[in-house]
């Protein structure tokens, strides 16, 4: 089990890299494919989820890091 957490970790923190990147600051996801980013809206669809998986791969990498340390 052990030779295991480092293998989940470097996934977990590859999603979260691919997850962050996927996010424009203050421009919506529009924008990353062309469109125009000229006002800030609101979180909405894709982009929430975004949000929210970037949050819970944040704590799932930071859950896995201190297994890691402590066993």
């Amino acid at each position: 089990m052990f030779q295991y957490l480092p293998v989940a970790q470097i996934i977990v923190a590859i999603l979260l890299i691919v997850f962050i990147l996927l996010q424009q600051r203050g421009t919506a996801l529009g924008s990353a494919f062309g469109g125009e980013g000229g006002f800030y809206s609101t979180r909405r669809g894709i982009q929430k989820n975004l949000f929210w998986a970037t949050i819970i791969f944040g704590a799932l990498f930071i859950v896995l890091a201190l297994l890691n340390l402590v066993l």
